[in-house]
């Protein structure tokens, strides 16, 4: 049995979106529409992005001084497959419920299923971003979140997760010049998709 389970919606929708050349269809009922003004919103998000830089800098200054055994390389296509599918994780407590608030009221994202899937064996919402635009740049580049501007992920443990097509790519490569047909059974079976 796989020791990180993921759902076969999210198995179905990383191999769709490491091809896909058109956007996906809105979710059912269409996007949905926040409920905190745009005057609340917007100064909000100006006021927490010195936060988010100072952040993303200390992970920046962090990476220098201890390596993560990953390098990304290259740069982005704009072809918005990442941006369509965005994973928040899903949980019950406040703080969970407030990110959630914070993710789809202020940073526009929605949730692209109305259940939470399993990936790596954790519930997380399927969200999509309203601030894509047609030609797969991003409509609010200066405010975007964390999450967007940490993507391709690169962690210190585990290993990249980088949409195939994209443009970036691991140093070393992932999974270690492997053709697809040459992986193990120990293997993760999303490096078809993610390498």
């Amino acid at each position: 049995m796989d020791n990180n389970p993921t759902s076969e919606v999210l198995e179905n929708l990383l191999d769709e979106a490491s091809v896909a050349t058109q956007p996906p269809p809105p979710p059912s009922g269409g996007i949905p529409r926040r409920w905190v003004p745009f005057w609340v919103r917007e100064p909000i998000k100006w006021l927490t992005l010195p936060f988010v830089l100072i952040d993303l800098s200390m992970q920046k200054i962090a990476k220098k001084i201890i390596r993560p055994p990953f390098k990304k390389e290259g740069s982005c296509k704009r072809r918005g497959n990442c941006c369509h599918f965005v994973l928040i994780a899903y949980s019950k407590s406040i703080i969970g419920r407030l990110f959630y608030f914070w993710y789809t009221q202020f940073l526009g994202f929605y949730k692209r299923y109305p259940k939470p899937q399993i990936y790596e064996g954790k519930k997380m919402y399927v969200m999509g971003c309203r601030y894509l635009r047609k030609d797969g740049s991003c409509g609010q580049y200066h405010l975007r979140p964390l999450i967007c501007r940490q993507w391709p992920k690169i962690d210190y443990f585990g290993y990249p997760k980088i949409l195939k097509g994209c443009g970036y790519r691991s140093n070393p490569p992932y999974p270690f010049d492997a053709p697809d047909d040459d992986l193990s059974e120990a293997s993760d079976p999303r490096l078809k998709v993610l390498h």
